[in-house]
């Protein structure tokens, strides 16, 4: 399988691509700046580009068989406009050419997912610290949701440094969470590239924690 990752040179982006690379998966990673990619290896091409490079994007996306967008703001108090703008433009091109399974990474407080957190938490976490990248996240889960692309949302809680363990919770069911939910980066990866084969959470958001 050969796969388009946005958002590569980020922490679980990294990892994404280190994971879909030991299971022999063809990669293409496609970030801002190719200093912060420290992976070698004979499956991975390093495409340098900004999101409103579209001719860039479509090359990448062309000869694929599915991405995943990794991609998030830098700032809680700044909305990332090139971030949400880019979005719209690989779902565009995606849509353009045909090639379907799109898998976006969000965060717990996105969608309906926000009445899942427990009060006075949610109101601490979401209405304030989080309120501006979850903002972000609304408008970007909107544009694939009303999109023609096979996609997946995947909101998983607060991202750790830990292992990967596939010891974790997932599921699209309305439940409520006693406290902030948490799970490593490493098994958001997992469960990331474990869409790409499986259709169970197909056009669903689905949560994920530990």
């Amino acid at each position: 399988m050969k796969i388009v990752i946005f958002g590569a040179n980020g922490k679980t982006g990294s990892i994404i691509v280190q994971q879909a690379l030991d299971i022999e998966y063809q990669v293409i990673a496609y970030v801002r700046n190719a200093e912060f990619i420290k992976i070698n290896h004979p499956n991975l091409k390093i495409v340098v580009g900004n999101l409103n490079e579209t001719l860039k994007m479509r090359d990448c996306i062309s000869d694929s068989d599915a991405c995943i967008s990794a991609l998030g703001g830098e700032s809680l108090t700044k909305h990332a406009i090139d971030v949400m703008e880019g979005i719209d433009r690989i779902a565009t091109v995606m849509e353009d050419l045909r090639v379907h399974r799109f898998i976006y990474l969000s965060s717990i407080g996105a969608g309906k997912s926000y009445s899942m957190m427990p009060q006075p938490l949610r109101f601490l976490v979401f209405e304030i610290l989080l309120k501006v990248p979850l903002t972000d996240h609304n408008k970007n889960e909107q544009r694939i949701t009303y999109s023609n692309l096979q996609w997946t949302i995947v909101r998983p809680g607060s991202l750790t440094n830990g292992p990967a363990t596939e010891n974790y919770n997932h599921g699209i069911k309305k439940i409520k969470l006693k406290k902030s939910p948490r799970i490593s980066r490493a098994n958001v990866a997992a469960f990331i590239l474990r869409q790409l084969t499986d259709e169970t959470y197909m056009q669903k958001s689905v949560w994920v924690y530990e």
